[in-house]
């Protein structure tokens, strides 16, 4: 071998080695080129877009990302239009969304639209929301037997405003009208907020709004949480029982989590696990948890793909029972 080439051949494997390991470190530090794509699926007010806008303010805050994360509402379809939409974007970098129950229930119930809630990118479990039973105060209703009673007279006139149709809120509906033999009126609109306005201007005579979306109500005195959908009384509700105090069993979470695009780089996922992981841990968030009666730890990566498929069986049995599925 020429001896005169040695220091060539060196310096060219030192220079491919050199962008060998300045290409994976590119790749570890991976940050978006553009602003961030955050997807809502669901309507401005309810507790996933104020779930939402708050991580927005504090990546902002804390300087969390180079680029800011933009919310987008699609609620269209019972969160078929932003599921559709996450799918359209499968291996796209810059496209995450927040997701409740319909997550679940959507796919389940309109197979037409090709949704394999398995195929997104599990991100974030940031928190479990709960569910209480709401009347307007003019009700005078204080407790589950005065609720019956008043439902049971008004028959299918009595009216339940939800969000969506066949999910959280109609399910725990079907759940209230098979266990107390009742015959309530389910109606949906496409987000929280309009659910608790429905009730607040007496549209509507009773709801299963989340606590963050009635509590501007309640705290104005407007409506009263009759029972809690929770295994144990609320910290926010100390005096309202739950459905296992009253002799239903019946605790019910909605998901707040944030997913990828279908096909999300690895390197992606792993930047989007740190930001949602610092916000997660970030006072503010824990405050809001607390104020907002959230639940849940933070979970990601297998942990969440589990919890998502027993998320699956379970609603496609609630699903079942009220004969949205076969």
């Amino acid at each position: 071998m020429n001896v005169a080439r040695k220091p060539v051949i060196l310096n060219f494997i030192l220079i491919a080695a050199a962008v060998a390991f300045a290409t994976n470190a590119v790749a570890a530090d991976w940050q978006p080129r553009k602003p961030v794509e955050f997807v809502i699926m669901a309507g401005p007010g309810g507790g996933a877009d104020k779930m939402a806008r708050l991580m927005q303010t504090i990546i902002e805050k804390h300087d969390i990302s180079p680029k800011p994360f933009i919310p987008v509402n699609k609620a269209g379809g019972s969160g078929a239009e932003a599921l559709v939409h996450l799918k359209s974007k499968t291996g796209d970098d810059h496209t995450i969304m927040v997701t409740l129950n319909s997550f679940y229930t959507t796919p389940l119930r309109q197979p037409g639209i090709g949704i394999d809630s398995l195929s997104f990118t599990p991100i974030a479990r940031m928190a479990e929301d709960t569910f209480l039973l709401w009347v307007h105060k003019d009700k005078g209703i204080k407790t589950m037997d005065e609720f019956v009673a008043a439902a049971k007279a008004k028959g299918k006139d009595w009216i339940m405003a939800g969000t969506g149709k066949a999910q959280e809120d109609e399910l725990l509906t079907n759940f209230l009208n098979t266990t107390y033999g009742l015959s309530i009126t389910y109606v949906p609109f496409k987000g929280g907020g309009d659910v608790a306005k429905q009730l607040a201007g007496k549209h509507a005579d009773s709801t299963v709004n989340n606590p963050s979306e009635a509590l501007g109500f309640y705290q104005a005195g407007n409506v009263v949480p009759i029972a809690a959908f929770t295994k144990d009384r609320l910290e926010m509700f100390p005096d309202v029982p739950t459905m296992e105090e009253l002799g239903h069993p019946n605790a019910y979470y909605m998901q707040r989590s944030v997913v990828g695009a279908p096909g999300m780089s690895d390197e992606a996922a792993d930047f989007y696990r740190g930001v949602f992981t610092k916000v997660y841990n970030s006072e503010e968030w824990q405050e809001y948890k607390k104020k907002k009666s959230l639940l849940g730890s933070f979970i990601t990566g297998n942990e969440l793909e589990e919890y998502w498929k027993v998320g699956i069986a379970n609603h496609r049995k609630l699903l079942k029972e009220i004969g949205e599925i076969k």
